[in-house]
């Protein structure tokens, strides 16, 4: 679709994530890998282009949530290493080698399952031993866990490359991050004891990698700050040339109408206009994306200014008061949230984060790629 033709559209500036990637990537140390992260649809912004943006950058890893996902990145042609955070059942574990891939593991009845299907291939399967340090999600735990990773590890048909941890409060506690990381040293370090090595230990995701270089190790997995927002307020400006959104949504208006005050605006008449009122449609609602919550919440931004939204968001519409926007009219073109009007102005009003919002772009809003 020609974007002249769109509703409402993303642009989706790759100039502005090739300078998040090397602003992050310059303030790790020499030798540190980084694993871009771009599960569920990176963050929004299309997988395959950012993937294939990410390879031409030298990023040593991806890294997505499942097998779907990694499927989608090999199909359109990329070669760089791929890492599956999430779980993949055992009977698939030859699809994983078919295409492949690298697994996080887990637990060891799994690890039995992908042993036995490598060796029925006669191929060998790369995964990263995950262990869970706090998270309370996913990954080896409990005092048996050096014997479990140990047992996993000697399985035929398994390269156990890494071992990885996540940090569940990088962008609060600290003391709790370092406990973490503590405890994944400490394994790391009993687990060599019994000469079980792994090239690539990792734990730093986006908040670690800003705010705890000393848990860079041999690789970092930077997610949201790849895409131009940090994960949290603590973490603002510690990336140094500063990160730029690379996500834009704009929306052109439907048309422009002139209301009397006493109108009622949008469904539930939870708006009633107090004078009379220029009122923008735009054709942007919750089935592309814009969190209902935002009803009567947010603003939107023209070249003239900003203007606040009237009422309830639509599934496929919302209106804006133009009032004191002069020169607004069908066709002209709002930001919705992007490089000058920021999302976590969006996020903040729902109480949530700006993750939330980014992966919420619907598949009908096409993608522009600059």
């Amino acid at each position: 679709m020609e974007i002249t033709q769109a509703r409402t559209w993303a642009e989706v500036d790759l100039a502005a994530l090739e300078h998040n990637y090397r602003a992050l990537r310059s303030n790790l140390e020499p030798g540190c890998k980084f694993v871009g992260v771009v599960k569920a649809n990176a963050y929004g912004h299309g997988a395959l282009p950012v993937a294939k943006k990410l390879e031409t950058l030298g990023a040593e890893y991806l890294a997505v949530a499942c097998l779907a996902e990694a499927i989608e990145l090999r199909e359109g042609g990329i070669r760089t290493p791929i890492l599956i955070l999430g779980g993949t059942p055992g009977e698939l574990a030859g699809e994983l080698i078919r295409y492949d891939l690298t697994q996080a593991l887990f637990d060891l009845s799994t690890a039995r399952a992908y042993s036995q299907a490598a060796v029925a291939a006669g191929r060998e399967l790369k995964v990263h031993i995950k262990a869970d340090t706090g998270m309370g999600r996913l990954g080896f735990v409990g005092p048996g866990r050096v014997e479990d990773i140990l047992t996993a590890c000697a399985l035929p048909g398994l390269e156990a490359e890494g071992l990885f941890t996540h940090f569940s409060d990088a962008d609060g506690s600290e003391a709790y991050t370092m406990a973490q990381f503590t405890d994944f040293l400490d394994l790391r370090d009993a687990l060599a004891a019994r000469g079980r090595r792994f090239s690539l230990c990792h734990c730093a995701a986006s908040a670690a990698t800003l705010r705890f270089p000393c848990t860079h190790l041999d690789m970092v997995r930077p997610g949201i700050a790849l895409y131009g927002h940090y994960p949290d307020e603590s973490t603002v400006g510690l990336d140094g040339p500063g990160l730029i959104p690379v996500m834009t949504v704009r929306t052109r208006v439907a048309a422009v109408r002139t209301l009397p005050a006493g109108a009622c605006i949008s469904y539930g008449r939870t708006k009633v206009l107090g004078r009379e009122s220029r009122v923008a449609v735009l054709p942007i609602g919750y089935a592309d994306g814009l969190h209902r919550g935002l009803s009567s919440r947010m603003e939107v931004l023209f070249p003239q200014g900003r203007a606040p939204i009237l009422g309830r968001v639509c599934m496929d519409l919302c209106m804006v008061d133009v009032t004191d926007l002069p020169g607004v009219e069908a066709g002209d073109v709002a930001e919705v949230f992007g490089q000058a009007l920021p999302v976590e102005e969006k996020s903040d009003a729902l109480g949530t984060i700006s993750y939330e919002l980014l992966t919420s772009v619907a598949p009908r809003v096409p993608r522009l790629y600059l």
